[in-house]
């Protein structure tokens, strides 16, 4: 299965590239500038002359800037991808009585309201991703301000996810949970 969050993995590998170029661009100007680097002398100018550079190198910029942005505004959008990819499981024991099948939406709604009428839960969301045979479940627990973060991931190993992976019929349910904290002040009106 494929990672859970995608644009955290690329994110860390685009700015780990951009910060290796930008750390060797810094070394090298710091090196030209102390004189321990002579290839190129710190006085002369950054580009010699004054005359426009020939026309494929405007086209070669231009697409270079092009391709960037591109990259950029794919990186962005990447961001707004965070949720993991869900599937409808088919549950089906002889094909000539039928089939049923569970859309994984549906199947932790009823785990995601109790999960939010935890004592010192703001928000909570969860994803249950994969096919039925190697499942993953994602969980983003906003915790109030005076929640007990530990108190609440004992209730979900001991209570709430037992109770999820015998309601689904299953074994093993790997599970991700991410605690947030609420800026929101004062209690909560359930």
């Amino acid at each position: 299965m494929t990672s859970l969050n995608r644009p955290a993995r690329l994110n860390r590998g685009l700015l780990a590239v951009l910060g290796v170029l930008l750390v060797a661009a810094g070394v090298l100007a710091f090196a030209t500038h102390s004189r321990w680097l002579t290839l190129l002398d710190p006085a002369s100018p950054l580009v010699p002359g004054t005359a426009l550079p020939p026309t494929w190198v405007l086209y070669v910029v231009a697409v270079v800037a092009v391709v960037l942005g591109l990259l950029c505004l794919r990186w962005l959008l990447a961001q707004f991808a965070r949720r993991p990819k869900t599937q409808t499981w088919h549950y089906e024991t002889d094909p000539a009585l039928g089939h049923t099948e569970l859309a994984a939406d549906a199947a932790v709604a009823p785990f995601t309201e109790e999960l939010r009428a935890t004592e010192g839960v703001h928000a909570a969301h969860a994803t249950l991703a994969g096919p039925r045979t190697s499942p993953a479940l994602a969980l983003v627990v906003t915790v109030d301000q005076d929640g007990d973060p530990r108190r609440i991931r004992e209730r979900l190993t001991e209570e709430s996810l037992p109770r999820l992976r015998q309601a689904l019929d299953l074994d093993d349910l790997p599970a991700t949970i991410e605690f947030r904290f609420s800026t929101a002040r004062g209690a909560r009106t359930h």
